[in-house]
């Protein structure tokens, strides 16, 4: 299928039949899915109490920065009505509710919302958190929304979404390690699950995107130069609590992921090396000069990123979140 370059519109129409026939492939039906009551304690029983100390007691185990990054993972996935308002805007072509894209959009939100869901109730029963102070982040950060640098271009949006999800894997696939390393064996299957569904909506955005190379490699691959060199944002880099500007609790919840090696720098390389054998870039073919020019550029660039995360200092100085009580 032959199309003239920058028409994402027909792009997106191209994308509809897959995205509605192949959707079961990157989803699940709700009837075989987890849900947050699967893993906490059930008030209904006389056994409430009695699991709210087992589990207090195993959370008294997780350490200060793993609280820190486990509130702004949460505080991250609660803040979901930006993302699916986001998502929604991407394209004036597929706004019909039962289209392609919209079914998409639906049906990933509907996965996605039991993650904050599950994660914020269990912090709720730990008794280590300031519910207030970290609800008011998330109030903000659903306020302040987040500025990306994709506007409403599905290529850059498709790119954006296919890092992200990646990175979300690597960082509830890091959470769930320490929590059993600490002994929360719950915390663990927790993380682990929310860790399954990001490694299964990764697969579906870029899906979209090797679909979209087959029809308009150059203007796909000129999208992908254009949001590294921007560089990929975390959803949260808004992030503060309250008393704070926009983006000033950021940093502290970036230094204590790195600090436990939950998220690096190193891993930001890994997941762009990734991209690259997924939609293998090296082979793509109909690039024209800037397309060729902008390949050259991208398969150049994690050697470069990763000497620069050798020379990066892992931050010792700790910060104290209003969200963490003691």
């Amino acid at each position: 299928m032959e199309l003239p370059v920058g028409s994402r519109k027909e792009v997106m129409s191209y994308l509809e039949p897959f995205m509605v026939n192949e959707m079961a492939d990157y989803l699940k039906p709700v009837e075989e899915m987890w849900q947050p009551a699967d893993f906490l304690p059930d008030a209904s029983k006389e056994t409430f109490f009695d699991e709210v100390r087992d589990l207090q007691g195993n959370a008294k185990e997780l350490s200060y920065d793993l609280m820190a990054v486990l509130v702004g993972d949460t505080i991250t996935e609660e803040a979901l009505p930006t993302y699916e308002s986001w998502l929604t805007m991407v394209n004036d072509v597929s706004r019909s509710e039962q289209g392609g894209w919209m079914k998409w959009v639906r049906a990933w939100t509907a996965e996605e919302n039991r993650h904050g869901d599950l994660l914020n109730k269990y912090l709720y029963l730990t008794g280590r958190i300031n519910m207030r102070a970290m609800e008011a982040s998330t109030q903000y950060l659903i306020q302040d929304g987040f500025d990306i640098g994709t506007g409403y271009d599905p290529y850059r949006n498709f790119i954006y979404t296919s890092f992200q999800e990646l990175a979300t894997n690597v960082s509830h696939r890091r959470v769930a390690m320490l929590a059993k390393n600490s002994g929360d064996k719950q915390l663990s299957k927790m993380c682990g699950v929310i860790a399954a569904d990001e490694a299964r909506h990764a697969k579906a955005y870029k899906a979209f995107i090797s679909k979209a190379f087959e029809v308009d490699a150059n203007e796909v691959m000129l999208a992908f130069e254009d949001m590294m060199r921007k560089k990929i944002v975390m959803p949260a880099h808004f992030l503060r609590e309250m008393g704070t500007n926009i983006g000033q609790t950021f940093g502290h919840f970036t230094d204590a992921a790195q600090r436990l090696g939950v998220y690096t720098a190193l891993d930001y390389v890994d997941i762009l090396k990734d991209l690259l054998v997924d939609w293998k870039i090296d082979s793509v073919q109909d690039l024209d000069g800037a397309g060729e020019k902008a390949r050259e550029y991208l398969l150049a660039l994690p050697n470069r990123l990763a000497r620069i995360a050798e020379r990066i200092k892992v931050p010792q100085m700790e910060y104290k979140f209003s969200w963490i009580i003691g």
